[in-house]
């Protein structure tokens, strides 16, 4: 059955990269309703914007949504892995501003304030997206792929020059609270000269170290070092599933990305989307509604770090 909040959850912080403070609060809906974002800074004009896959409109360093009245919400993939995570399909997301608040860098404290105000059932079935065919986007070293399985499993690689980065290949069914465990405390991070060019494009301004890990050559800059060895790979993954949660239902398939961002899972999703029998609708039975990331996730799945 379809999931939503028990009651209200609220965030307040600061965007990644306006560096402008931000109040979001995360409330119940109604099934069917999906996943809605509400500008309440906006006083005119359309203020609801879809969290769907075809209101993306920029993606290259955050996931950007947009409505037709130009109304937009940026960085929103770490609040859509929390959701899609805890199994929570149906949610009104109201913001006073144009940035979801970064918080940690990952999706932990949305993770928290989720399953402490409750997740409660719905009268109605999930609609799932099964990928019938295989969809794949490539550019130069970097691929997507979308291709048959029973449940989604994401599998992620990177390859970065720094020594303290490397190498990474990770691979996760994300099912029985797989995100949760693995994923959602895995934080955003960059390397220190990324941090210098966008800040000299004014982009990163309400970065630190807090909220990024960031690395420099063999060296993790951030206090306190990584909460996993392969934590970048990991945050990958996370980004993965906030952006394919843009779906507009869960997938059903496996997820393979090679060096992808967030741009690339987008234009995968358009991709299967246009294609002719790569997928379709399915009502969720209570076997295949078991495979669902977020089924019986719990509060004590959630790491814990001195």
């Amino acid at each position: 059955m379809q999931n939503t909040l028990k009651s209200t959850a609220t965030f307040t912080g600061i965007g990644l990269h306006s560096g402008q403070p931000v109040r979001m609060s995360v409330h119940p809906a109604s099934a069917d309703y999906g996943i809605w974002f509400r500008r309440t800074d906006v006083t005119t004009g359309d203020a609801l914007i879809p969290a769907r896959w075809d209101a993306v409109v920029s993606a290259r360093l955050c996931t950007l949504i947009a409505n037709d009245a130009g109304q937009t919400v940026s960085t929103i993939e770490h609040v859509m892995a929390a959701l899609a995570g805890c199994g929570i399909h149906n949610a009104l997301i109201e913001i006073d501003g144009p940035e979801v608040p970064i918080l940690d860098g990952s999706s932990r404290p949305f993770v928290q304030a989720f399953l402490a105000r409750g997740v409660v059932p719905q009268s109605a079935p999930v609609r799932a997206i099964r990928v019938l065919e295989p969809v794949e986007i490539r550019e130069g070293e970097a691929l997507v792929r979308l291709e048959p399985a029973d449940m989604l499993e994401i599998d992620f690689r990177i390859q970065f020059e720094d020594a303290a980065i490397g190498s990474q290949t990770k691979r996760l069914n994300m099912s029985n609270g797989a995100f949760v465990r693995e994923l959602c405390d895995s934080r955003t991070f960059c390397r220190q000269a990324d941090v210098d060019a966008m800040r000299a494009n004014g982009l990163a301004l309400g970065g630190n170290l807090d909220n990024a890990v960031v690395f420099e050559g063999a060296r993790v800059l951030s206090p306190g070092g990584l909460r996993h060895q392969d934590e970048p790979v990991r945050h990958k993954m996370l980004d993965a599933l906030g952006d394919l949660a843009l779906a507009g239902g869960p997938i059903l398939g496996r997820y393979t990305g090679v060096r992808a961002g967030h741009a690339m899972t987008n234009r995968l999703l358009r991709k299967l989307f246009a294609t002719d029998g790569a997928w379709r609708f399915i009502d969720c039975t209570a076997p295949t509604g078991g495979k669902l990331p977020g089924m019986g996730v719990l509060r004590s799945d959630i790491p814990v770090h001195c």
